[in-house]
């Protein structure tokens, strides 16, 4: 059987309770058996969901719960703010000098991401905060780790600061006093990791932070590595009094025991997320909306990020009046697609919108290269057929050229007609909505969905349906 998510066994008990108009002792107690249980196969340190599940329960038995309105709602409140607390309430950005040069180290265990971790961070400073980036070489020990710092930074555009393999504590010294002579706002300094924890590596790491001083030392922690994340994180922060954690390789929500065990176990707030292979894959954590992520509830806000980030307002409005007037074409779809692929994977779009967490899961099967096969067709058209949708829909000489043209088959065509014909007809239909109609939309988008027609089956089996 497959391994189920903690988001999706949270979600199944939090909807028994939802509803309902009576809870009582009975009820709540099932209820903390599966959300234990969730919490335990998500692999959460156990001291963290016995506390976790004394908080939600001492909450969820009083008095103003258990004999008010909606008491099954208001038990989804308390988990979700218990979710927030044990991730750490709030928040918490980077801290810069507010004069000269901000220094930031970065330490973990190999095979943590703590390269590619670095990166990110670097592309996330100077695109968010507007500051010149250079990265230190010191990672002096895993082969390659200098070449793979270096491709990192070529790609991105940020200079990396490198002496070859000699002893990480002159590199580090040597890099300050270029960052300082260059006018460098931040420094980002890769630190050797190990494959275990040693007295040997605390060391070095013990130096080189004598050396650098730095403003933030963050601990890079691959998240699929469950409780044993908070532990590793405790072993740093006894030693080094680590400011802050990046959480790798946090693949959408699946993965809940290093986010919910980390800040309660070790104490070390987790900073930043970083999902995915893409270096803008990278976004600040923020507690209270992961913990509605978990429940289900979307994340509209860092929806709003994103599209802010990837959307140009003037394009998109141009978009929007093209529909309503009904002379979006080919042209227009396709910058449609480069938009969402900004934004990034479908299924992960759909994870930030409230009411989409169904859909998420079948969305995750849409392999996003199809956009790629959509454009294919769509540049294998005329300028003219690309502007005027109806000189493709009225010819099949036309259609059989342009689906050849892209080396696929006239089926793979009419479904981007099919699309494009999708966009003009949600249009129409909001336009044709009521404010009432309207409102209900926002708070359940999946209305606009197209829904599934059935068909009765013929001959064997035709007491059963199929979707047409």
């Amino acid at each position: 059987m497959a391994e189920t998510s903690l988001s999706q066994r949270l979600q199944m008990a939090m909807r028994r309770m939802t509803g309902r108009g009576y809870l009582n002792e009975s009820d709540i107690d099932e209820m903390m058996r599966e959300v234990r249980l969730s919490l335990l196969e998500a692999d959460v340190n156990f001291k963290v969901v016995k506390s976790f599940i004394q908080h939600v329960k001492e909450e969820a038995m009083g008095e103003k719960i258990l004999k008010g309105l909606n008491p099954g709602q208001q038990v989804v409140k308390v988990v979700h703010d218990e979710l927030k607390r044990v991730m750490g309430e709030k928040a918490e950005g980077l801290r810069y000098n507010i004069q000269g040069l901000t220094t930031i180290m970065t330490i973990g265990l190999q095979g943590s991401g703590k390269t590619t971790a670095i990166g990110k961070l670097g592309l996330y400073i100077r695109k968010t905060d507007k500051k010149k980036v250079l990265f230190i070489a010191a990672d002096v020990y895993r082969p390659a780790a200098i070449e793979q710092l270096q491709t990192i930074g070529k790609g991105l555009g940020i200079e990396v600061f490198e002496k070859g393999l000699i002893d990480a504590r002159t590199i580090v010294k040597d890099g300050l006093a270029y960052a300082k002579e260059n006018h460098y706002d931040v420094v980002i300094i890769d630190t050797a990791g190990r494959l275990h924890i040693d007295e040997k590596m605390m060391q070095e790491l013990i130096d080189v932070k004598e050396i650098a001083k730095p403003n933030e030392i963050l601990l890079t922690v691959d998240a699929m590595t469950g409780q044993d994340a908070a532990n590793i994180c405790k072993s740093f922060h006894d030693q080094l009094e680590a400011t802050g954690a990046i959480l790798t390789k946090l693949d959408g929500d699946t993965r809940g025991g290093a986010a919910l065990s980390i800040k309660e176990v070790s104490g070390i707030p987790i900073k930043f997320a970083s999902s995915g292979e893409k270096m803008d894959a990278f976004e600040v954590f923020h507690p209270e909306r992961m913990a509605s992520r978990i429940l289900g509830m979307g994340d509209v806000l860092t929806l709003i990020e994103k599209a802010t980030e990837s959307i140009d307002e003037d394009e998109a409005k141009n978009m929007m009046e093209k529909l309503m007037s009904d002379t979006f074409n080919y042209n227009d779809l396709m910058k449609q697609f480069k938009m969402i692929k900004r934004m990034g994977s479908v299924s992960k779009i759909l994870g930030f919108i409230p009411g989409m967490g169904q859909l998420k899961q079948a969305a995750s099967q849409v392999d996003d290269k199809q956009f790629e096969k959509m454009g294919a067709l769509i540049s294998s058209m005329t300028e003219a057929e690309r502007k005027d949708p109806s000189l493709i829909d009225q010819s099949s000489r036309r259609r059989e050229r342009v689906a050849r043209g892209a080396g696929m088959a006239v089926a793979d065509l009419n479904r981007l007609r099919q699309s494009l014909d999708a966009q003009k007809k949600m249009m129409k239909k909001m336009m044709n909505m009521d404010e009432r109609e309207l409102e209900s939309l926002q708070k359940n988008p999946s209305k606009m969905m197209p829904q599934a027609s059935t068909k009765k089956g013929k001959g064997k089996g035709k007491g059963q349906f199929r979707i047409k």
